[in-house]
């Protein structure tokens, strides 16, 4: 076979630092579209968390990717003013693969 072919479907979770509520009713909408649209995928969270749902190549290291999320959606939140301090989500994170069938992801 000439080419490698993947699909995973993988879940991340990380926390607000110091597991503070976080998205505030007003604010939490558009940070979880924005991560959603940063993938094209799913996100949802509670309180103090945030769950990602996504398609994953393999091409990319998961910790480098999870990075670039945090990262643009912190830049996301200050550039939006949506908190008078500054907001940091939580070192590290969990990833869990979910089952796949051939129509797609099941979670």
């Amino acid at each position: 076979m000439a080419n490698t072919y993947r699909k995973m479907c993988p879940q991340t979770v990380f926390a607000v630092k110091g597991r503070q509520s976080l998205p505030y009713k007003k604010w939490r909408r558009p940070v979880f579209e924005y991560i959603a649209g940063i993938l094209n995928q799913a996100v949802n969270g509670y309180n103090d968390h945030i769950h990602i749902f996504f398609d994953y190549s393999g091409k990319e290291l998961v910790e480098v990717l999870v990075r670039e999320i945090k990262k643009a959606s912190n830049k996301y939140i200050s550039d939006n003013n949506f908190l008078k301090g500054k907001f940091k989500w939580q070192t590290g994170f969990s990833f869990f693969f979910a089952r796949f069938q051939r129509n797609g992801c099941y979670y």
